[in-house]
């Protein structure tokens, strides 16, 4: 593989892709099982939402590095500015395309789903739309970022959670539907104890450079506390959401997802080194897909 190619892959970080499509997942298997599915905007969808993270991963690379966040200290991947691979510019110029090339995604979605007869909501989704670019910049970068502020939770659980899951449904139905709203809160925690995990791994690297997280506030104990509080709410409300839509046996598909889950707290309890929370990330990410994937079909089948 061309050395540049593998730079950029490594810079927009695969193996944060996939968890940011759970929300869709769910959002269009819940739309299949009301007669409102449309393959054309769950493509658009999936590929948007992805431009946004991929957006986001190239924003906190810069904003880190322009922050000292990401030194020597840094027990992760070792990111594309950090290592010397991408310079600052190289990774400006791609976050300007990559802003352009969410804005023609979104364009293309929000004309498709809604086109000219529901004017109000393509009109909302396009501040949604700004408010997703703004949030995808603003986590590390600029002299406000909030990922610095301890705020970066919140709005992991708002836009991969809420706004993921919510408003890709109302893509399709044009409405918003109370069916969803569990699903988008699990979604939302599961998110955002991802998230959380990644600061318990960074908090010393984190405290050092001023990078003020939730895990930074709480100290390891606590945070580790907060992340089962995370995971066992998430999947607190995904047995209420099968228990109150049950139709048949398939629906409850979804149980299987709560051992990789239940095997991951188990593991978290027991970690000491913080490096050993690295490994834990992919295993949450992929059990949050697993969940997501297995809810949304067993709603259907």
């Amino acid at each position: 593989m061309n050395k540049n190619v593998s730079n950029w892959l490594s810079a927009i970080r695969l193996r944060t892709l996939p968890l940011s499509i759970s929300g869709i997942i769910i959002a269009a298997c819940l739309a299949e099982y009301n007669g409102v599915f449309n393959w054309l905007i769950f493509v658009l969808a999936i590929a948007a939402t992805i431009s946004y993270q991929i957006l986001s991963n190239l924003a906190n690379d810069l904003g880190d590095a322009e922050k000292g966040t990401d030194n020597e200290d840094r027990i992760g991947p070792m990111r594309a500015i950090q290592s010397g691979n991408i310079s600052h510019k190289e990774m400006l110029d791609a976050i300007k395309i990559n802003i352009l090339i969410c804005i023609g995604l979104t364009i293309a979605l929000i004309l498709s789903a809604f086109g000219s007869k529901h004017l109000s909501l393509a009109l909302a989704f396009f501040f949604i739309a700004f408010l997703c670019v703004i949030a995808a910049l603003k986590y590390t970068m600029g002299s406000n970022a909030y990922g610095y502020k301890a705020h970066g939770d919140f709005y992991v659980f708002i836009f991969f959670g809420l706004v993921s899951v919510i408003g890709c449904y109302v893509l399709f139905a044009k409405q918003v539907d109370h069916v969803v709203v569990l699903p988008a809160i699990t979604i939302g925690l599961l998110s955002t104890a991802v998230l959380n995990l990644n600061n318990m791994r960074d908090i010393e690297g984190d405290t050092k450079a001023n990078k003020i997280t939730i895990a930074v506030k709480l100290g390891r104990a606590k945070a580790k506390i907060y992340h089962y509080f995370l995971v066992i709410a998430a999947i607190i409300c995904s047995l209420l959401f099968g228990m109150l839509y049950y139709v048949s046996p398939y629906n409850l598909l979804f149980f299987i997802a709560y051992i990789p889950l239940v095997l991951h707290l188990k593991r978290v309890k027991e970690i000491k080194n913080l490096k050993d929370f690295d490994p834990e990330l992919k295993k949450l990410a992929l059990s949050t897909v697993l969940l997501a994937l297995l809810l949304g079909i067993g709603h259907i089948l």
